[in-house]
């Protein structure tokens, strides 16, 4: 069975989320959406949005594989997302 993909108003919600304070995330997010906008799913969307709760430094660790998700972010969902995100 095909995953729910996100619609229009959906993915205009995510991006508005996904806009950060330090340049570094706004790029690589950016990048991120210019590839998978078109085929980001409501479970994919779910978990960046979980990302996004995360301070712009934690984050940016992540992206940069300087650390990776612990507690209660670290959830195959969130680690596909990363992964996802670190590809660029």
């Amino acid at each position: 069975m095909a995953e729910q993909l996100l619609d229009e108003r959906g993915l205009s919600k995510l991006r508005w989320r996904c806009r950060r304070g330090l340049l570094e995330n706004d790029l690589l997010i950016e990048r991120f959406f210019g590839r998978y906008e078109a085929g980001l799913t409501v479970r994919q969307a779910a978990a960046l949005n979980e990302l996004m709760d995360l301070a712009d430094n934690d984050l940016l660790d992540l992206l940069l594989r300087r650390r990776e998700p612990e507690g209660g972010i670290n959830t195959s969902d969130v680690r596909e997302v990363l992964g996802m995100l670190r590809s660029q």
